[in-house]
């Protein structure tokens, strides 16, 4: 891959990168390099981390990047996840690790690194340290929409340490260096945007950041949002909703209720239907058929998402023959992975002890 299909590639990625002329300047140093994901083990888990997180890593990785995925178990354990008992925390690290090995992540060029082996290095609590003392405590708290928490929360004090370990773990992942690429969702830009500020200070270099598209919840939006933070908080809290979100555990029938119940309106903004379309069923097949009654119409056919969306926007495609051509395939690629768990003793006991788990917010 040339310069510029590297970058088109993580462009179909990134909904913002921070910064573009970065970026090209790495891509034009480096045939490889090192990008940063992480994930907390808090739950289930869904189909924007399960699918979604594969599809991008995958993509990345054909433009060159070498992933280290944090296990972010002591994160967890300090935002209090799974009632702040980090051996079940840590037996969903687990599941999710296998859930992604499932969904055909490339994990020969991903390496997961669990937090609770981060801790045991007193380089990396150097590392702590100098970000909480080169940063303000109103500064941390701006960042508390990566916990999923507002700043304007009563949070503990393992809580403010929260961003302070995400951020070291920036500079710290890559065999105790700092890594070239941050790639998460949108909802962790603030953590990844202090990084850019403390890392020329303290470690003469600052991440490029590529942050991805957060998929919608199935549910209306609300009428307004305060500001884009208000509405990133929203998506980021939508996927704790079960009837707002597909899990990688739901069946055929769960799959096909929660999509047919879904908001669907009459346009592209806020519509989940087409967001799925467009980020699952495009991104995963190569066309979406659409089967229909003959006295109906017959079957439809779409070879991109924008003649899907064409249509859509003409009228010329209802909202319920939308809905079951995309609960058809979210099940599609869901499936295996379903009968994975289920065919497995193993990771059949793994799946039901997540599911057990009680979670906590």
């Amino acid at each position: 891959m040339n310069i510029e299909k590297r970058m088109n590639l993580i462009k179909t990625v990134g909904e913002e990168i921070v910064t573009e002329d970065e970026l090209r300047e790495l891509l034009n140093a480096k045939k490889t390099y090192t990008a940063y994901d992480g994930f907390e083990p808090s739950g289930q888990i869904h189909i924007a981390q399960g699918v979604l997180r594969a599809i991008n890593v995958n993509k990345m990785i054909k433009t060159g990047a070498r992933f280290k995925m944090l296990v972010a178990d002591w994160h967890a354990w300090a935002n209090n996840k799974l009632g702040g008992d980090l051996d079940n925390i840590q037996t969903t690290g687990e599941y999710l690790i296998e859930v992604w090995r499932l969904t055909g992540m490339d994990l020969k060029n991903v390496d997961f690194i669990w937090a609770s082996d981060l801790v045991k290095d007193d380089e990396y609590w150097k590392k702590v340290m100098q970000i909480a003392r080169n940063s303000t405590l109103k500064r941390i708290l701006r960042t508390a929409q990566i916990m999923g928490r507002s700043q304007s929360e009563a949070l503990q004090a393992s809580q403010i340490l929260y961003p302070c370990m995400q951020c070291a773990d920036i500079f710290h992942l890559n065999n105790g260096n700092p890594l070239d690429v941050c790639q998460l969702g949108m909802d962790q830009r603030k953590v990844n945007m202090l990084a850019r500020e403390i890392g020329p200070k303290l470690y003469d270099t600052k991440p490029v950041v590529i942050s991805h598209h957060m998929v919608l919840g199935l549910n209306a939006p609300k009428e307004s949002y305060e500001s884009l933070e208000d509405r990133i908080m929203d998506l980021k809290m939508s996927k704790s909703k079960p009837d707002a979100t597909i899990y990688m555990t739901d069946t055929k029938a769960q799959i096909k209720k929660k999509i047919n119940k879904s908001y669907c309106p009459e346009t592209v903004e806020d519509n989940p239907i087409l967001d799925y379309a467009k980020y699952f069923v495009f991104e995963s097949f190569e066309k979406m058929k659409i089967e229909r009654p003959k006295k109906f119409g017959g079957d439809l056919e779409y070879p991109t998402y924008e003649a899907l969306e064409s249509a859509y926007l003409k009228n010329e495609l209802h909202p319920a023959d939308l809905k079951n051509g995309v609960a058809y395939y979210l099940n599609e690629l869901i499936e295996p992975v379903r009968n994975a768990f289920e065919s497995n003793t193993k990771l059949r006991e793994l799946r039901d002890a997540v599911l057990s788990f009680k979670i906590t917010r």
